[in-house]
């Protein structure tokens, strides 16, 4: 009887599940940014520049085809810096810098 009531009391408890709000990452701001702005300018991305973290969100630079051109080297990219909330939802955006996918940066 002893050794029933010892196995009992030996299992620990589970830890309750955390209640804080999920916090997303850079990785998940840069794929929400991507589908975003994709959905709204209706160009491709190719990819991103900068994640940070601001006060009340994320900031994402985000790279876009604008003008697909042959050869690849002569196309327009444009750099779009886009702003969530914590969530992933996309606040605002605004176009910052056009570019030949060619050129050097200055």
């Amino acid at each position: 009887m002893a050794e029933k009531t010892r196995a009992r009391t030996g299992h620990a408890k589970k830890a309750a599940p955390s209640r804080r709000p999920s916090r997303q990452g850079p990785e998940q701001a840069a794929r929400a940014a991507c589908r975003g702005l994709e959905g709204l300018i209706g160009h491709r991305t190719e990819g991103v520049s900068a994640v940070r973290r601001g006060e009340h969100g994320w900031h994402v630079v985000v790279d876009v085809l604008e003008v697909p051109r042959i050869p690849d080297t002569t196309s327009l990219l444009a750099s779009y810096e886009v702003q969530l909330d914590e969530g992933g939802e996309l606040l605002e955006y605004s176009r910052v810098r056009r570019y030949r996918r060619g050129a050097a940066d200055e």
